[in-house]
Protein backbone atom coordinates (compact mmCIF):
# COMPACT_ATOMS: atom_id res chain seq x y z
CA UNK A 1 0.00 0.00 0.00
CA UNK A 2 1.05 3.47 -0.98
CA UNK A 3 1.92 5.86 2.02
CA UNK A 4 0.35 9.23 1.47
CA UNK A 5 2.25 12.80 2.27
CA UNK A 6 0.47 16.22 2.20
CA UNK A 7 2.78 18.96 0.42
CA UNK A 8 2.09 22.44 0.66
CA UNK A 9 3.12 23.94 -2.62
CA UNK A 10 3.71 27.73 -2.53
CA UNK A 11 4.52 28.97 -5.99
CA UNK A 12 5.12 33.00 -5.20
CA UNK A 13 6.20 35.64 -7.55
CA UNK A 14 7.42 35.44 -11.52
CA UNK A 15 9.04 32.29 -12.30
CA UNK A 16 8.11 30.90 -9.20
CA UNK A 17 4.81 29.78 -10.82
CA UNK A 18 6.52 28.32 -13.92
CA UNK A 19 9.00 26.52 -12.18
CA UNK A 20 6.83 24.94 -9.44
CA UNK A 21 4.63 23.78 -12.42
CA UNK A 22 7.16 21.83 -14.24
CA UNK A 23 8.12 20.18 -11.35
CA UNK A 24 5.20 19.05 -10.28
CA UNK A 25 4.51 17.97 -13.80
CA UNK A 26 8.11 15.86 -13.29
CA UNK A 27 6.91 14.37 -10.07
CA UNK A 28 3.24 13.10 -11.00
CA UNK A 29 5.52 11.36 -14.10
CA UNK A 30 8.35 10.12 -11.43
CA UNK A 31 5.26 9.07 -9.02
CA UNK A 32 3.41 7.13 -11.83
CA UNK A 33 6.21 5.40 -12.87
CA UNK A 34 8.04 4.63 -9.71
CA UNK A 35 5.01 3.54 -7.22
CA UNK A 36 5.31 2.95 -3.64
CA UNK A 37 4.04 6.52 -2.90
CA UNK A 38 1.58 9.59 -3.13
CA UNK A 39 2.15 12.62 -2.86
CA UNK A 40 -1.49 15.19 -2.34
CA UNK A 41 -0.97 18.87 -3.10
CA UNK A 42 -2.22 21.73 -1.62
CA UNK A 43 -1.09 24.91 -3.22
CA UNK A 44 -1.08 28.45 -1.45
CA UNK A 45 -0.87 32.26 -2.16
CA UNK A 46 2.01 33.98 -0.55
CA UNK A 47 4.88 36.87 -1.44
CA UNK A 48 4.86 40.31 -3.21
CA UNK A 49 2.37 40.34 -5.45
CA UNK A 50 -0.06 38.68 -2.28
CA UNK A 51 0.84 41.64 -0.26
CA UNK A 52 -0.03 43.87 -3.49
CA UNK A 53 -2.95 42.40 -3.68
CA UNK A 54 -4.32 41.85 -0.28
CA UNK A 55 -1.57 43.81 1.65
CA UNK A 56 -0.74 40.90 3.68
CA UNK A 57 2.78 38.90 2.24
CA UNK A 58 1.90 35.56 3.67
CA UNK A 59 -1.72 34.64 5.32
CA UNK A 60 -2.41 33.01 8.41
CA UNK A 61 -3.85 30.33 6.05
CA UNK A 62 -0.68 29.32 4.69
CA UNK A 63 1.58 29.21 8.23
CA UNK A 64 -0.94 27.24 9.64
CA UNK A 65 -0.66 24.37 5.95
CA UNK A 66 2.61 24.33 6.68
CA UNK A 67 3.05 23.72 10.13
CA UNK A 68 0.57 21.00 9.26
CA UNK A 69 2.22 19.81 6.14
CA UNK A 70 4.66 16.86 5.50
CA UNK A 71 6.51 19.17 3.48
CA UNK A 72 6.45 22.34 1.77
CA UNK A 73 7.70 23.03 -1.64
CA UNK A 74 8.44 26.79 -2.37
CA UNK A 75 8.68 28.34 -5.78
CA UNK A 76 10.42 32.53 -5.18
CA UNK A 77 8.89 35.30 -3.23
CA UNK A 78 10.07 38.49 -3.75
CA UNK A 79 9.40 41.31 -6.27
CA UNK A 80 11.87 44.07 -6.57
CA UNK A 81 9.48 46.43 -6.93
CA UNK A 82 6.89 45.70 -4.09
CA UNK A 83 8.66 46.32 -0.94
CA UNK A 84 7.58 47.30 2.63
CA UNK A 85 6.96 50.94 4.04
CA UNK A 86 10.67 50.52 5.56
CA UNK A 87 12.40 49.88 2.10
CA UNK A 88 12.75 46.18 2.57
CA UNK A 89 11.82 43.43 0.10
CA UNK A 90 8.86 40.91 0.77
CA UNK A 91 10.12 37.67 1.72
CA UNK A 92 7.87 35.23 3.72
CA UNK A 93 10.26 32.27 3.20
CA UNK A 94 12.69 34.70 6.56
CA UNK A 95 9.11 33.89 8.09
CA UNK A 96 9.00 29.89 7.46
CA UNK A 97 12.23 29.72 8.68
CA UNK A 98 11.39 31.90 12.05
CA UNK A 99 8.34 30.33 12.51
CA UNK A 100 9.24 26.17 11.82
CA UNK A 101 12.70 26.63 13.00
CA UNK A 102 14.22 25.76 9.72
CA UNK A 103 17.72 26.52 11.28
CA UNK A 104 19.52 24.33 8.60
CA UNK A 105 19.77 26.03 4.66
CA UNK A 106 21.35 23.35 2.67
CA UNK A 107 22.73 24.10 0.01
CA UNK A 108 24.66 21.43 -2.19
CA UNK A 109 26.88 22.58 -5.05
CA UNK A 110 27.31 19.92 -7.23
CA UNK A 111 29.08 20.09 -10.74
CA UNK A 112 26.49 18.05 -13.69
CA UNK A 113 27.90 16.67 -16.09
CA UNK A 114 27.67 18.03 -19.15
CA UNK A 115 26.60 21.75 -17.63
CA UNK A 116 29.23 24.30 -19.01
CA UNK A 117 31.87 25.46 -16.06
CA UNK A 118 33.06 28.80 -15.09
CA UNK A 119 36.44 27.60 -14.23
CA UNK A 120 38.75 26.03 -16.83
CA UNK A 121 40.69 23.40 -14.49
CA UNK A 122 39.89 20.00 -15.42
CA UNK A 123 38.81 19.49 -11.51
CA UNK A 124 35.65 21.56 -11.66
CA UNK A 125 34.01 18.47 -12.86
CA UNK A 126 34.64 16.98 -9.46
CA UNK A 127 33.24 20.02 -7.37
CA UNK A 128 30.86 18.28 -4.75
CA UNK A 129 30.18 20.02 -1.53
CA UNK A 130 27.78 21.45 0.98
CA UNK A 131 26.94 24.75 2.75
CA UNK A 132 24.84 24.23 5.85
CA UNK A 133 23.57 27.88 6.68
CA UNK A 134 22.33 28.65 9.96
CA UNK A 135 18.92 30.37 9.28
CA UNK A 136 17.19 31.09 12.74
CA UNK A 137 20.55 33.51 14.06
CA UNK A 138 23.27 35.46 12.74
CA UNK A 139 23.01 38.83 10.66
CA UNK A 140 19.17 37.72 9.79
CA UNK A 141 18.51 38.30 13.53
CA UNK A 142 17.62 41.62 13.33
CA UNK A 143 14.80 41.39 10.42
CA UNK A 144 13.22 38.71 12.37
CA UNK A 145 12.96 40.17 15.55
CA UNK A 146 12.84 43.75 15.08
CA UNK A 147 11.91 45.00 18.72
CA UNK A 148 15.30 44.20 19.72
CA UNK A 149 16.54 46.81 17.33
CA UNK A 150 17.31 50.19 17.59
CA UNK A 151 14.48 52.55 16.05
CA UNK A 152 16.08 53.83 12.52
CA UNK A 153 16.34 57.90 11.52
CA UNK A 154 16.54 60.38 8.56
CA UNK A 155 20.54 59.17 9.25
CA UNK A 156 21.40 56.33 10.80
CA UNK A 157 19.98 53.14 10.96
CA UNK A 158 20.86 49.50 12.79
CA UNK A 159 20.76 46.11 12.60
CA UNK A 160 21.21 43.37 15.00
CA UNK A 161 23.41 39.87 15.01
CA UNK A 162 22.72 37.21 17.48
CA UNK A 163 24.81 33.69 17.89
CA UNK A 164 23.88 31.73 20.59
CA UNK A 165 25.68 28.50 21.72
CA UNK A 166 22.49 26.05 21.27
CA UNK A 167 21.78 27.72 17.96
CA UNK A 168 25.14 26.81 16.97
CA UNK A 169 25.82 23.56 18.24
CA UNK A 170 22.56 22.61 16.33
CA UNK A 171 24.40 23.49 13.15
CA UNK A 172 27.13 21.77 13.95
CA UNK A 173 25.84 18.95 15.02
CA UNK A 174 23.79 18.46 11.49
CA UNK A 175 26.55 19.53 9.67
CA UNK A 176 28.96 16.44 11.46
CA UNK A 177 25.86 13.73 10.42
CA UNK A 178 25.63 15.16 7.08
CA UNK A 179 28.97 14.72 6.63
CA UNK A 180 29.45 11.56 7.64
CA UNK A 181 26.59 10.21 5.32
CA UNK A 182 28.27 11.63 2.64
CA UNK A 183 31.32 9.45 3.52
CA UNK A 184 29.51 6.66 3.87
CA UNK A 185 28.38 6.96 0.11
CA UNK A 186 31.84 8.48 -0.43
CA UNK A 187 35.29 7.47 1.34
CA UNK A 188 36.51 10.51 -0.20
CA UNK A 189 34.13 12.76 1.93
CA UNK A 190 33.82 13.52 5.67
CA UNK A 191 35.14 16.95 6.17
CA UNK A 192 33.46 19.78 8.23
CA UNK A 193 34.62 23.28 7.90
CA UNK A 194 33.55 25.63 10.39
CA UNK A 195 33.47 29.63 7.88
CA UNK A 196 33.49 32.49 10.11
CA UNK A 197 35.05 35.88 11.14
CA UNK A 198 35.92 34.97 14.66
CA UNK A 199 39.08 37.14 14.43
CA UNK A 200 36.73 39.97 14.71
CA UNK A 201 33.57 39.39 15.94
CA UNK A 202 32.79 38.49 19.42
CA UNK A 203 29.79 36.16 18.19
CA UNK A 204 31.80 34.34 15.68
CA UNK A 205 34.02 33.74 18.06
CA UNK A 206 31.53 31.97 20.09
CA UNK A 207 30.38 30.27 17.32
CA UNK A 208 34.00 29.26 16.60
CA UNK A 209 34.45 27.84 19.83
CA UNK A 210 31.94 25.98 20.19
CA UNK A 211 32.49 24.13 16.50
CA UNK A 212 35.55 22.89 17.87
CA UNK A 213 33.61 21.46 20.97
CA UNK A 214 30.91 19.57 18.63
CA UNK A 215 34.05 18.59 16.36
CA UNK A 216 35.57 16.60 19.71
CA UNK A 217 32.52 14.73 18.95
CA UNK A 218 32.85 13.37 15.61
CA UNK A 219 36.23 12.71 15.91
CA UNK A 220 36.05 10.35 12.98
CA UNK A 221 35.60 13.07 10.68
CA UNK A 222 37.75 15.99 9.65
CA UNK A 223 37.05 19.27 10.85
CA UNK A 224 39.03 22.57 10.36
CA UNK A 225 38.55 25.99 10.10
CA UNK A 226 38.37 28.97 7.46
CA UNK A 227 37.71 32.84 7.86
CA UNK A 228 34.77 33.54 5.30
CA UNK A 229 36.61 36.11 3.03
CA UNK A 230 39.29 33.59 2.61
CA UNK A 231 36.62 30.59 1.68
CA UNK A 232 35.51 32.92 -0.97
CA UNK A 233 38.99 32.87 -2.07
CA UNK A 234 39.00 29.57 -2.14
CA UNK A 235 35.86 28.59 -3.50
CA UNK A 236 37.00 30.02 -6.74
CA UNK A 237 41.03 28.79 -6.32
CA UNK A 238 39.78 25.19 -5.10
CA UNK A 239 36.68 24.39 -4.53
CA UNK A 240 36.90 20.50 -5.44
CA UNK A 241 38.85 20.75 -2.17
CA UNK A 242 35.63 21.01 0.03
CA UNK A 243 32.81 18.80 1.52
CA UNK A 244 30.60 20.80 4.41
CA UNK A 245 30.84 24.00 4.89
CA UNK A 246 29.26 24.99 8.14
CA UNK A 247 28.67 29.21 8.32
CA UNK A 248 26.68 31.78 9.78
CA UNK A 249 23.54 33.05 7.93
CA UNK A 250 24.67 35.93 5.97
CA UNK A 251 27.44 34.17 5.14
CA UNK A 252 25.76 31.33 4.10
CA UNK A 253 23.30 33.57 1.80
CA UNK A 254 26.45 35.15 0.04
CA UNK A 255 28.57 32.22 -0.12
CA UNK A 256 25.44 30.03 -1.77
CA UNK A 257 25.09 32.53 -4.49
CA UNK A 258 29.17 32.17 -5.28
CA UNK A 259 28.86 28.34 -5.30
CA UNK A 260 25.86 28.51 -7.52
CA UNK A 261 28.45 30.55 -9.97
CA UNK A 262 31.05 27.73 -10.02
CA UNK A 263 28.40 24.83 -11.35
CA UNK A 264 26.73 26.95 -14.07
CA UNK A 265 24.48 29.32 -12.21
CA UNK A 266 21.31 29.96 -9.81
CA UNK A 267 18.88 28.05 -12.34
CA UNK A 268 21.45 24.41 -10.88
CA UNK A 269 21.22 25.19 -7.59
CA UNK A 270 18.93 23.55 -5.37
CA UNK A 271 18.43 24.11 -1.38
CA UNK A 272 16.48 22.95 1.45
CA UNK A 273 16.03 24.90 4.98
CA UNK A 274 15.69 21.86 7.54
CA UNK A 275 14.49 22.02 11.63
CA UNK A 276 13.57 19.28 13.78
CA UNK A 277 10.02 19.08 12.82
CA UNK A 278 9.58 20.79 9.39
CA UNK A 279 11.32 21.14 6.05
CA UNK A 280 11.09 23.24 2.85
CA UNK A 281 12.77 22.74 -0.44
CA UNK A 282 13.27 25.43 -3.14
CA UNK A 283 15.54 26.85 -5.97
CA UNK A 284 18.44 28.85 -4.50
CA UNK A 285 16.96 31.64 -7.28
CA UNK A 286 15.16 34.17 -6.89
CA UNK A 287 11.50 35.11 -8.96
CA UNK A 288 13.23 36.44 -12.02
CA UNK A 289 10.25 39.09 -13.02
CA UNK A 290 12.63 40.02 -16.26
CA UNK A 291 11.44 36.50 -17.91
CA UNK A 292 8.93 36.03 -15.70
CA UNK A 293 5.85 34.22 -18.38
CA UNK A 294 8.34 34.04 -21.42
CA UNK A 295 8.92 30.13 -20.58
CA UNK A 296 12.69 30.77 -20.28
CA UNK A 297 13.30 29.87 -16.68
CA UNK A 298 15.24 26.70 -16.06
CA UNK A 299 13.08 24.33 -13.81
CA UNK A 300 16.30 22.69 -12.96
CA UNK A 301 16.81 23.53 -9.58
CA UNK A 302 13.20 23.58 -8.32
CA UNK A 303 13.56 19.61 -9.32
CA UNK A 304 16.94 19.10 -7.88
CA UNK A 305 14.93 20.42 -4.53
CA UNK A 306 12.18 18.50 -5.26
CA UNK A 307 14.86 15.04 -4.80
CA UNK A 308 16.33 16.70 -1.99
CA UNK A 309 12.43 16.90 -0.71
CA UNK A 310 11.68 13.37 -1.73
CA UNK A 311 14.71 11.89 0.10
CA UNK A 312 14.52 13.87 3.06
CA UNK A 313 10.79 12.24 3.68
CA UNK A 314 12.34 8.82 2.69
CA UNK A 315 14.67 9.13 5.66
CA UNK A 316 11.79 10.63 7.82
CA UNK A 317 9.03 7.99 7.29
CA UNK A 318 11.30 5.31 7.02
CA UNK A 319 9.71 4.58 3.49
CA UNK A 320 12.79 3.36 1.04
CA UNK A 321 10.62 4.03 -2.29
CA UNK A 322 11.23 7.89 -1.74
CA UNK A 323 14.38 7.73 -1.42
CA UNK A 324 14.87 5.69 -4.67
CA UNK A 325 12.51 8.02 -6.28
CA UNK A 326 14.58 10.86 -5.08
CA UNK A 327 17.89 8.87 -6.72
CA UNK A 328 16.39 8.37 -9.39
CA UNK A 329 14.93 11.86 -10.83
CA UNK A 330 18.38 13.17 -9.69
CA UNK A 331 20.11 10.49 -12.14
CA UNK A 332 17.28 11.49 -14.77
CA UNK A 333 18.36 15.22 -14.06
CA UNK A 334 22.08 14.50 -14.98
CA UNK A 335 21.42 11.95 -17.83
CA UNK A 336 19.42 14.68 -19.82
CA UNK A 337 22.71 17.20 -19.31
CA UNK A 338 25.30 14.28 -19.90
CA UNK A 339 23.78 13.64 -23.12
CA UNK A 340 23.04 16.83 -24.02
CA UNK A 341 19.46 16.45 -24.85
CA UNK A 342 18.57 20.00 -23.48
CA UNK A 343 20.40 23.32 -23.39
CA UNK A 344 18.73 25.86 -21.37
CA UNK A 345 18.56 29.83 -21.90
CA UNK A 346 21.82 30.61 -19.49
CA UNK A 347 23.63 28.30 -21.64
CA UNK A 348 23.12 29.68 -25.32
CA UNK A 349 20.75 27.55 -25.53
CA UNK A 350 16.91 27.86 -27.05
CA UNK A 351 15.28 24.79 -24.20
CA UNK A 352 12.76 26.10 -21.92
CA UNK A 353 10.89 25.61 -18.93
CA UNK A 354 8.62 22.96 -20.64
CA UNK A 355 11.19 21.22 -22.99
CA UNK A 356 13.92 20.55 -19.30
CA UNK A 357 10.78 19.37 -17.63
CA UNK A 358 9.57 16.87 -20.45
CA UNK A 359 13.17 15.85 -21.43
CA UNK A 360 13.83 14.99 -17.51
CA UNK A 361 10.14 12.79 -17.94
CA UNK A 362 11.61 11.20 -21.00
CA UNK A 363 14.73 10.31 -19.45
CA UNK A 364 12.88 8.96 -15.82
CA UNK A 365 11.47 5.84 -17.85
CA UNK A 366 14.98 5.01 -18.84
CA UNK A 367 16.76 5.51 -15.86
CA UNK A 368 17.18 3.14 -13.45
CA UNK A 369 17.63 3.06 -9.66
CA UNK A 370 21.57 3.21 -8.87
CA UNK A 371 22.51 -0.17 -6.83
Amino acid sequence: MASDFRIVVLPGDGIGHEVMDACLEVLAALEKAHGGFRLRYERHAGGAQCYADTGTAFPGSAMRAAREAEAILFGAMGLPHVRYPDGTEIAPQLELRDELALYAGVRPIRAIPGVPLPLADARAAAIDFVIVREQTEGWFYGRLHPEAVPAATADEAYDLGRISRAGSRRLFEFSFALAARRQARNPAKGRVTCVDKANVHRALALMNKVFWEVAARHAQLVADHCYVDAMALNLVRRPWDYDVLATENQFGDILSDLGAALIGGMGMAPSADIGEEHALFQPSHGSAPDIAGQGKANPTAMLLSAAMMLDWLGTRHGVAALGEAATRLEAAVDRVYAEHRIRPFEFGGADGTVAIARAVIGALSATEVAA
